[in-house]
């Protein structure tokens, strides 16, 4: 399995015979310019994981992609023109099984409704699992051996990033949910998850570093 961080809560999936973009939202630079696609996952319809205004350019771009959303996401595409599935009862992409976890996104304040919020596993025979959680901590994804995890949101104290980590406790955990901090802010919640997070658990940035290769360990 190879994985890219294109920013913030979009990540790049090639697994088995997939390519899979997950929650191209509004704080991810050029994700539309992405190829090659064969689904296109959003686990919530929160600007920051779907940008209304580029999709369209992403789902022209590669228009054999299905697109896999939560249920509370599928009115809005629709509202674009985009045909898209939910991905709640599960989903298979060639060799690949798509998993879903959770239902709701996570209380941001008493005064602001909750939506739904559907994390997603990627499985392949032979390779590394991986779970991206959207914005919430409390789903269970079984065990997988990558774990993205969000590094910062209004919805989200450290310490709850750090409970989550140690809960899951994967071999490995890729941070993403950044897009709010500054240079001195990221450096510190990497510190606090490394330090913090799962006992054998080995945090792996991967921000600016391309495609990075993960095995199964």
């Amino acid at each position: 399995m190879r994985l890219t961080h294109l920013g913030h809560a979009c990540l790049l999936v090639e697994i088995g015979d997939q390519r899979v973009l997950i929650d191209p939202g509004g704080f991810t630079p050029g994700f539309e310019a992405v190829g090659d696609l064969t689904a296109v996952v959003v686990t919530h319809q929160h600007p920051d994981h779907l940008d209304r205004g580029r999709f369209p350019a992403l789902v022209q771009r590669n228009p054999q992609a299905r697109v896999l959303a939560d249920p509370g996401s599928l009115d809005v595409l629709s509202g674009l023109g985009i045909d898209a599935q939910a991905h709640d009862g599960g989903t298979t992409l060639g060799s690949v099984t798509l998993t879903p976890v959770g239902e709701v996104h996570a209380l941001i304040h008493d005064d602001i409704a909750r939506i739904p919020n559907v994390g997603v596993v990627l499985r392949a025979e032979g390779e590394p699992g991986l779970y991206h959680p959207g914005d919430s901590l409390d789903g269970e994804p079984g065990e997988v051996d990558v774990v993205a995890f969000p590094l910062n949101a209004p919805w989200q104290r450290s310490r709850d990033m750090a409970g989550f980590l140690r809960r899951l406790n994967p071999p490995v955990a890729v941070p993403i949910h950044d897009g709010l901090l500054n240079e001195s802010g990221r450096d510190l919640y990497l510190g606090q998850a490394r330090t913090l997070g799962g006992a054998d658990t080995e945090v792996r940035d991967l921000a600016a570093s391309g495609a990075v290769e993960f095995t199964v360990r």
